[in-house]
Formats: C-alpha cells, structure tokens, sequence
C-alpha cells in the first residue's frame, strides 16, 4: 500500500488455505457454533431415545457449518488492497480522507466481503464497510476520514478482509502486510508581513551581497551569454573550456533565521492540545513556515542543542533545497518534538555561540534566574532577537501574567531582545505585528529596512 498512489498488492491479499483446516474452524461465527452444538446436542438425543428423524436433523446442523469451513478453507481467489492519503500530512484537528481500494484479481468473483482498516484510537473510530460481490477482475473503493487534535505519526493498517459463507456460518480474516503513516503537524498561524533589523545576510531592499569568487584560483564561472559584459570574460577558464567563459555574477545571501524552541519537560505544566508547550511547538511552526515563504534560509534549534536540518547546507533549510521539502522536514520534526530532559539552555547557547548570526527567535517556557540571564546573552551582536516567554503558572490558572514574568521579561529588552509575555488566548500574529514595531531598548544593530 502506498499513501501517494494506489498499488496493488496481491500477494498480500491472498485468500489461499494459509492458515490450514485449524485456522478454518477458529473462524466459525456465533451461529455456525450454535448450529454445530445443537447438532451434537440432537444426534445425542437421538442415540438415546432411539429417535431416526432427530438424529437426522442433528446431522443436517452440525455438518452444515462443516461444510461451510471447507468451502472457505478452499476458496483460491487473490484480493489486492491499496490505500492513499490526500493529504499525508494534516494540521491538528484537520481531516484527512484515506481511500481504500480492492481488486479481485482472480479469475472467479468473490463472496461478501467485510472490509477493515486499523486505526489509532486518537484518529478516531476503526472503519468497517461491507462490499458486495466483486466480480472477477473488477474493484470496489471506499473511504474514511480520520482527525487528531494531537500532532505525531500515526501508522494505518494493515487493512483486513472478512471472508463470509452465504449463512454466516463462518468468516475468515486475511490481513496485508502494508502499513501508511499519516503525519500530524502543528497547526499554523498566518503571520502578517512585518520588517525585522538587523539580519546578517541581508534579504530585501537592504541585503548584502558577497561575490562568487576571492581570487583568480577561485573563480567559479559559467558560459557566456547572449548582453554579458565582454569585460567579465574570463580568458583562463575560457582556454581551458574550449568556448567563452564569463565570471559568475555577485549572488545574494539569503536572510537567515534560527527559531530556538524550549522543550524542557520542567519549564512546562500542563498538557493537552491547549497547553503552554503546544502554543509554542505551533508558534515555531508558524515563524518557520512564514519565513521560508519570504525566502529565509532557516533551521529549528532545541535546547538540547539539536538542530533540523543538521549540518547540511551550512545547518540551515532552504538554503539549497525546494521550498516544500524544507518545509515537510521541519514539520516531520515538529510533528514528533516531545519534552526534553534537560535542566537548562546552555547547550542552545553554545550551538548560538558559535556564529550563523541573523534572525533569532525563541520560544521560552519558565525561566528561572539562572537561565534568564543565559538567555539574555544569547543575543547577537548583530540580527534582531525575539522572544516569547509561556508561563506555566499563568496557563495553568487563566490568570494575569506574574510579575516574576515581567521582570524576566524587562530583563531580557534591556539586553536586546523584542521580548512578550504570553497569555492564554494571546495570538501570535498580534504578537508578531507588535515585534516589527517600536523597537526596545536594543543596541544599535545593521540596519534591515527598519531598525537601526
């Protein structure tokens, strides 16, 4: 089974005598068991009172469901399934509809056949469906939708036939082998457009550029072009080639964000899908997504230290890869980002420590004094740095933000930070208006159409 198209498996959905007569008699239905005991029950009755008729009824109900076990012990037709998801990742608390499909690919129609699909309890109900006789080579498709207000990957499968005799009598499962996943993100958020300073890298109006080439060893070119400027041909490069050579054109350096999440299980209280913990998994993933649409290269640091994508592409996606692809792998990641155990955020600061300076947002859980005043030096020297602070006390009672918080907070705009105390209820559009306007009390930062 495959989730981006339908394949067939007919292998699998072979309904041969795998099993044996054994496995044939363990499928025998509440009726074919009734039927086979009064018909023991009858023939006893018979051999003791003496009674011809009774002993022939007994045997006419016993040997009926008997004879139903080997009809479908020997049934040879081959059933195929496939299975496809549209989409094969859905936000919370979004549908997706799984399409099932059945081919008899034998040469002899099939009986009534009662279809199923294993289901996670959290994705909702586990489907069943009846289908009708299949006639040789034909198909029959259902579907179902499926839902989760939490995020993870969820496998579906495997999808199972019900084989039934026309009394009932007996029913025999063929299970495939094939398993799907269904992946659920994070719900995002549309953010508006706002102008944030100080990026290193440069993206817009203001962006900085850095030339292809640092000397002549280094010169990277490419083939002349029908308008290029004769004054670029390179004359080396253009012997060595055998046709006309040109420098390559100064390329612009992308924007580049670091979104740090905080996924320390003692920084969080609470759980649930409304919970401080999932407002900030879903706020990392709406910045990223936002983002990557504006043409930032971007990654996903925890407080482990970890980061998404890893080293490649110099630690940042899209940076040298397809939009979507960048943007399935954060989310895969995201889907599955579970609390950490760890006690502090020095890990996260040593990875920041070490250069990639431009964007920097962070989601924040609790923060004592200790790891405020890490936090507060995790601001660069250069790139705009904001920060949205969850206070698990304030989650969890509904209540104003405490003036502990506050003054976390003030601790960390004096050090530079576009810093917010997050509420319950606070969205983070109105948030992220409010981070591109006024700016703190923050030095002075390279200038990225807005602060400077």
């Amino acid at each position: 089974m495959n989730a981006a198209a339908p394949r067939d498996h007919a292998a699998d959905g072979e309904d041969g005598g795998r099993g044996g007569l054994r496995a044939a008699l363990a499928g025998l239905t509440t009726r074919g068991r009734s039927f086979l005991a009064a018909g023991i029950a009858a023939a006893g009755c018979a051999y003791v009172l003496g009674q011809a008729d009774l002993l022939r009824v007994g045997l006419l109900l016993a040997v009926l469901p008997l004879i139903c076990v080997v009809a479908a012990h020997r049934t040879r037709y081959r059933v195929a399934g496939s299975r496809r998801l549209a989409p094969q990742r859905v936000e919370t608390g979004s549908e997706a509809r799984v399409h099932l499909r059945v081919d008899n690919v034998s040469r002899v129609p099939t009986g009534l056949l009662m279809l199923q699909d294993h289901v996670p309890y959290m994705l909702g109900p586990r489907p069943r469906f009846v289908l009708d006789r299949v006639e040789a080579g034909g198909r029959r498709e259902v579907s179902y939708r499926v839902r989760s207000d939490l995020r993870g990957r969820f496998p579906l499968g495997p999808l199972q036939l019900r084989l039934g005799d026309p009394f009932g009598m007996c029913e025999l499962t063929r299970s495939f082998s094939a398993y799907d996943t269904l992946t659920v993100i994070p719900r995002t958020e549309p953010l508006p457009p706002v102008t944030l300073g100080g990026e290193a890298g440069g993206y817009g109006e203001g962006r900085q550029r850095s030339l292809a080439l640092a000397g002549d060893d280094d010169i990277i070119p490419r083939a002349y072009r029908h308008g290029d400027d004769l004054r670029r041909v390179h004359w080396r490069s253009t012997a060595r080639y055998g046709e006309l050579m040109v420098r390559r054109e100064e390329q612009p350096q992308r924007a580049r964000c670091t979104v740090l999440l905080d996924t320390r299980e003692l920084a969080y209280e609470g759980g649930g899908p409304d919970s401080a913990f999932e407002w900030a998994v879903s706020g990392a993933a709406s910045v990223l997504t936002h983002l990557l649409e504006r043409g930032y290269a971007v990654r996903l640091l925890t407080d482990t230290g970890s980061s998404v994508p890893g080293e490649g592409s110099e630690g940042f996606a899209g940076s040298g890869q397809d939009q979507a692809e960048a943007a399935g792998l954060l989310m895969d990641t995201l889907a599955v980002v579970d609390h950490s155990d760890g006690a502090g955020l020095s890990r996260a600061f040593d990875v920041l420590r070490g250069g990639h300076e431009g964007l920097l947002v962070a989601f924040f859980g609790d923060l004592d004094e200790e790891q405020t005043a890490l936090t507060a030096r995790m601001r660069q020297r250069r790139g705009a740095a904001v920060a949205f602070v969850l206070d698990s006390g304030t989650w969890l009672t509904g209540g104003a933000v405490a003036g502990a918080v506050e003054d976390r907070v003030r601790r960390l705009r004096e050090a530079g930070w576009q810093a917010f105390a997050v509420s319950p209820g606070d969205r983070l559009a109105e948030l992220w208006q409010l981070a591109g306007g006024t700016p703190t009390q923050a030095p002075a930062a390279d200038t990225y159409g807005g602060w400077s």
